[in-house]
């Protein structure tokens, strides 16, 4: 199923990025945490916390910020897999879309 033949190539999960993903897990929950506090002025997740308006936002803010740096990271880590997806889509777009075939670009002169 993850090598499907029909669908464009995919980025692999690897190990940093799964763990990445993890922390963007662990943000989000910092998020929900700290603003469900908001509505009722007590925590609706956990009893005893945030027990506060500065420990609510600050729970918040930092799981906005940890999901940031996450997904950035992922971004980066994906971004690393840009030439082998990039060849792969262009196999796979030969096979299943050859009128959409990109023309290959002409090679440099040598100046030697």
């Amino acid at each position: 199923m993850l090598n499907n033949p029909i669908r464009p190539p995919r980025p692999r999960l690897t190990g940093p990025i799964f763990l990445y993903a993890m922390a963007d897990v662990f943000g989000l929950s910092c998020v929900g945490v700290g603003a469900s506090w908001f509505p009722a002025q007590k925590g609706a997740i956990f009893a005893n916390f945030p027990t506060s308006t500065a420990e609510a936002v600050a729970c918040t803010a930092g799981g906005v910020v940890v999901m940031i740096w996450a997904v950035t990271r992922i971004l980066r880590e994906i971004h690393k897999q840009g030439p082998e997806m990039q060849a792969r889509y262009d196999q796979y777009i030969a096979i299943h879309h050859p009128d959409k075939v990109r023309p290959k670009p002409p090679a440099e002169p040598d100046e030697s």
